[in-house]
């Protein structure tokens, strides 16, 4: 059955999915989902990737416009326009407006093999009833897709946020906010860093070993992301036609390491790769062990053999980098220290890329010793507040102090710190600090935040965007990243405009 269709034909009436449904392959696995999907919220794209995993085609029903509050104050879309939204997603199939409130006459019409409901979310005695009689099973998705039946989005933040929300929706429209996100579609950016394959193995835990003093688990499955560079990338491109990426691969005996195929599978189609081997070395893997409900990460093993500061791949990685770092607008490196960023490499960024963002991140492997001071100069700095400390050695030090030392040391215009719930602090040389609010209320993992960040942003600072514009969008993205467990999904431009078009038009409301 088609997956890829255009969006307007994937939206059908209840009488016709049944007819096409019947059609389906022998073994092609249904799964339904029902809701109101008022606002694409970034929990209901994870409930319906969850779902999606269940089975081989997602039907998406809707509840029909005269069931849904009548109270609701933000801007309302209809029940075409809430259908033409979920049928925009790659990972929904079918889409139909329901007659009824619930679910019961559309599994009785489509005959699903899975039924999926968010935790905690109550199924109807009709819907379990109509389960029973299809012979169905009812799947519980662990993301939260939250009731949007309130009446107001900025209820679910504090007086802080809404106070600041309203004061920055005064001094700026959705549309002059979406534009910085829009307007760099043309820019040539080159991003480079290590590939990492981000692990998940999920397990359930059982309790002390009879024998031995250590932690007993079940394994239950393993879930594999495209991270590292490659998450920069695709969230790069999410905003911009063309994103070149310059990494580092594993190699054995002289065949590719076997996730290349992976790597180049999990790529947006707008990302160019230009991948580098290294001899005998695995492509990074780092490989999480995660207690499956709550998602509480355990321990984790990395697999990874640092590259020789003068080694042949070493001056290919160089070679290649001095040979095509100017030709593009914006050059963002991610280093996130296991030494492929060679110091020569590091030279040659500072001295001849146009415009360098640049994060240099901290990990397990290289704790104390990747520090931003390795580079020169860089017009844009994204950091954790635990990696611009770091680099002071500071625990106490006002943070805005060595901002400004970290940005005068470096030649850098804006400088970015993230601070996890506090939200951000951003720095300019021209128009000083300004401070945004965490915009996250919803919080499944942490991984490849700091990423999607610097991603979003690098191309707004490129552009000349006030520093307010790049800290809100800032933690708008931040929101949306740490709403997914691991890379599961990639930024989204339209996603993102309709979050920000939800937040600011009724803080104009207000």
């Amino acid at each position: 059955m088609p997956t890829s269709m255009p969006s307007a034909d994937k939206v059908l009436s209840l009488e016709n999915l049944a007819q096409r449904l019947e059609g389906r392959a022998q073994g092609q696995r249904v799964v339904l989902c029902h809701g109101d999907f008022e606002v694409l919220h970034p929990g209901y794209i994870q409930y319906l990737e969850e779902a999606r995993e269940l089975g081989d085609v997602l039907v998406v029903t809707l509840t029909p416009d005269r069931h849904l509050p009548q109270t609701l104050t933000y801007p309302h879309f209809d029940g075409p326009q809430r259908a033409q939204s979920l049928a925009a997603l790659a990972m929904v199939d079918f889409v139909v407006v329901n007659p009824n409130a619930d679910a019961s006459g559309a599994i009785r019409m489509l005959r699903p093999d899975v039924f999926v409901r968010s935790e905690g979310e109550p199924s109807g005695d009709r819907e379990g009833e109509a389960l029973i009689e299809v012979g169905a099973r009812l799947a519980l998705a662990h993301s939260p897709a939250p009731s949007i039946s309130f009446q107001n989005p900025l209820s679910a933040y504090s007086t802080e946020v809404t106070e600041f929300l309203e004061g920055f929706s005064a001094r700026h429209s959705a549309p002059s906010i979406t534009k910085w996100l829009e307007g760099g579609r043309k820019l040539k950016v080159l991003v480079l860093g290590e590939a990492i394959i981000d692990e998940y193995h999920y397990v359930e835990t059982m309790g002390k070993s009879g024998k031995e003093p250590i932690l007993a688990t079940r394994y239950l499955r393993t879930e594999s992301f495209a991270g590292g560079i490659l998450a920069v990338a695709n969230n790069v491109a999410a905003f911009v036609d063309q994103v070149d990426m310059l990494t580092v691969l594993g190699r054995q005996n002289g065949q590719p390491d076997p996730t290349e195929p992976f790597i180049r599978q999990h790529l947006n189609p707008k990302v160019r790769p230009i991948f580098l081997y290294q001899d005998e070395a695995p492509t990074i893997v780092k490989r999480r062990f995660v207690e499956n409900y709550p998602l509480q990460k355990m321990f984790e093993v990395y697999l990874l053999k640092h590259m020789e500061e003068s080694s042949p791949l070493a001056d290919e990685l160089c070679d290649t980098l001095e040979a095509i770092v100017q030709d593009y607008d914006v050059v963002i490196a991610t280093d996130y220290g296991h030494g492929m960023i060679v110091p020569r490499a590091v030279d040659i960024l500072c001295e001849k890329a146009k415009f360098l963002a640049v994060n240099t991140q901290t990990n397990a492997d290289n704790q104390g010793f990747n520090t931003i001071s390795k580079y020169s100069r860089a017009d844009f700095i994204s950091l954790s507040e635990k990696e611009l400390r770091l680099e002071v050695r500071s625990r106490r030090r006002e943070t805005s102090s060595i901002m400004e030392e970290v940005a005068g040391k470096l030649a850098c215009n804006t400088l970015l710190v993230t601070q996890g719930q506090i939200g951000n602090l951003l720095y300019n040389r021209n128009e000083g600090f300004f401070r945004s609010p965490s915009l996250s209320n919803q919080i499944l993992d942490r991984v490849g935040a700091g990423d999607a960040v610097l991603s979003a942003t690098t191309l707004c600072v490129a552009q000349g965007a006030p520093v307010d514009v790049v800290g809100f969008i800032g933690n708008i993205v931040g929101a949306h990243a740490v709403a997914t467990v691991g890379h599961r999904t990639s930024l989204d431009a339209d996603l993102l405009s309709q979050h920000i078009s939800a937040l600011l038009d009724q803080g104009a409301a207000s």
